[in-house]
C-alpha cells in the first residue's frame, strides 16, 4: 500500500488522483446502469465534519454506497474530504481489497480513529448496520436495520457533530435475499469454514443473483441493474453532546430512537415517491 501523503495520518491513503481516475466509470454506472435519482443534497452542511450515516442495502456490492461516493465528489470536489469506516478485518485479511477501498477513502473501523478525523474537520461516512443490514431479506427491505448498534451515535455524541441520514430505495433489489440462516452460522464457524473476507458469523444468507444463481452466506454479488433512489435529509442535531454525554446509556438509546425513526419516516416516503 502506498505510503499517506504528508501530514496525513499513518492510516489515511485516500488518493484523490485514484477517486478522479475512478470518476468516469460511476458516472456511467450512476446514469446508465442504475439511472440513479438523488435528491437532498442542499441538506449537507456548507463547512464542518459531520457523520452521514446510511443503510446498507444489496449485499457486498452496495451499489447505493458507490453512487453516494460519486455524487458527494461531483458536487464538492475532492478536496472536501469523507472517509468511510470498514470493518479492521479487511486489512488483515485482503490486503489488496483493503487498498483499493483506503484509495477512495476507507479507513479500519475503529473508535480513535473515527474521531481523529472528526478532530481534523472531515466527515465520515458510516452503516451502523453492516452485514445484516446489508443482506436483510427482501421481505424487510423497506426497514432501516442498525440491529441496536450504537456506536455511531456515541461518536456523534462525543464529538457533537451533525448527523446526517442518507437513504436509499432500489439498491436491495439488485439481489433477492430469500432468508437469512442465521441459526445455521454459529455451527458453520464452529466447524471451521472460513468467513467471507474474514468477518466474525453474523449472518449466513441464502440469496438469488449474479453471478451465482442461487448462493449461500455473505459471498460477493454482481448487482442486477435496477434504478437507485437516494435522498441526503436534513441533518439532525442532537442536544447534549461531550463524553460524559456519549457514556448516558438512556441518552444514546433515546438518540437512537430519534435517529432510526427518523431515517424510517423518511425512507418510507421515498419509497412511496418511487412507486
Amino acid at each position: 500500500m502506498p505510503s499517506p501523503p504528508a501530514g496525513a495520518f499513518p492510516w489515511d491513503h485516500r488518493d484523490p488522483e485514484r477517486i478522479r481516475r475512478l470518476m468516469p466509470l460511476l458516472g456511467w454506472l450512476h446514469r446508465h446502469y442504475f439511472r440513479v435519482r438523488t435528491s437532498g443534497w442542499e441538506h449537507v452542511p456548507p463547512a464542518g465534519p459531520m457523520l452521514v450515516v446510511g443503510a446498507h442495502n444489496g449485499g457486498l456490492a452496495s451499489p447505493d454506497l458507490a453512487m453516494t461516493i460519486y455524487d458527494w465528489h461531483q458536487r464538492f470536489g475532492y478536496e472536501r474530504r469523507i472517509y468511510g469506516l470498514a470493518h479492521a478485518k479487511l486489512w488483515a485479511g485482503y490486503p489488496w481489497i483493503a487498498e483499493q477501498v483506503a484509495a477512495v477513502g476507507a479507513i479500519p473501523f475503529h473508535g480513535r480513529k473515527a474521531l481523529a478525523v472528526l478532530e481534523r474537520g472531515d466527515s465520515l461516512l458510516v452503516y451502523p448496520g453492516g452485514g445484516q443490514d446489508a443482506f436483510r431479506p427482501h421481505r424487510q427491505r423497506g426497514r432501516i436495520q442498525f440491529a441496536g448498534r450504537t456506536g455511531f451515535l456515541r461518536l456523534a455524541i462525543r464529538r457533537g457533530v451533525p448527523i446526517v441520514p442518507l437513504i436509499s430505495w432500489g439498491a436491495h433489489d439488485t439481489l433477492f435475499v430469500i432468508g437469512d440462516l442465521y441459526p445455521l452460522a454459529q455451527a458453520v464457524h464452529r466447524l471451521g469454514v472460513p468467513w467471507p473476507l474474514g468477518l466474525d458469523p453474523e449472518m449466513l444468507p441464502l440469496y438469488l443473483g449474479l453471478p451465482w444463481g442461487l448462493a449461500l452466506g455473505p459471498v460477493p454479488n454482481l448487482p442486477l441493474p435496477v434504478t437507485i433512489h437516494t435522498r441526503v435529509c436534513a441533518p439532525i442535531r442532537l442536544g447534549r453532546s461531550g463524553l460524559s454525554a456519549s457514556r448516558d446509556r438512556d441518552y444514546v438509546q433515546e438518540s437512537y430512537r430519534l435517529v432510526t425513526g427518523t431515517m424510517q419516516a423518511e425512507l418510507d416516503r421515498l419509497r412511496a415517491e418511487a412507486a
